[in-house]
């Protein structure tokens, strides 16, 4: 879970109970909150068993990396938004001792928003194709639909049955697409 949706239910908890003690009933709190009634009920029950609003420890497995190792990982993506996850790994295993998996790094990222995706190609145009996309547009800006019914418009997809097809990528959250450093030159 994304520790701010973390935070958030921990605050919602403690209101919650404060709605109770003040007389709010159950099904209003769980109204306010747009939750069902049991969750409001299991609430009450286990602040009233335990004293506490917290959930108590739940088993799974536990987590390979500490916050610091977290933040850690998020600060070399954001660096070094071309670095792969297993360069991430690596330096993580440099720096911390800490062995990791290149799919826990994914992970970790994605937690934090972070995707990997193809970057921007910069384009890089000179005078003379500033000049010439001028004279082209105002050469065009009068057509009428019947003369761009005539044009035909290309795009390339390329498609890879094989998982690793060589592209670069980027870590980059969403609206980050021109980000600097999200931009290949």
């Amino acid at each position: 879970m994304h520790p701010r949706r973390k935070a958030e239910r921990s605050a919602d908890r403690g209101r919650t109970i404060g709605w109770l003690q003040d007389g709010v009933a159950a099904r209003q709190v769980a109204q306010r909150l747009a939750v069902a009634p049991s969750v409001i009920i299991r609430l009450k029950q286990r602040f009233h068993a335990t004293g506490r609003v917290q959930e108590r420890q739940r088993s799974g497995r536990p987590r390979v990396t500490t916050q610091r190792e977290d933040r850690f990982i998020q600060r070399q993506a954001m660096q070094q938004r071309m670095a792969t996850a297993n360069n991430i790994r690596q330096r993580l295993q440099a720096t911390t001792n800490t062995v990791v998996s290149g799919q826990t790094i994914r992970n970790r990222l994605h937690n934090f928003g972070l995707r990997a995706r193809r970057p921007v190609r910069g384009t890089t145009l000179t005078a003379n194709h500033r000049a010439a996309r001028r004279a082209w547009c105002t050469q065009h800006v009068r057509w009428q639909r019947q003369q761009w019914a005539q044009v035909l418009f290309t795009d390339e997809s390329r498609f890879c049955l094989e998982h690793a097809d060589g592209r670069i990528r980027v870590w980059r959250r969403r609206g980050e697409r021109f980000a600097e450093g999200a931009v290949l030159e």
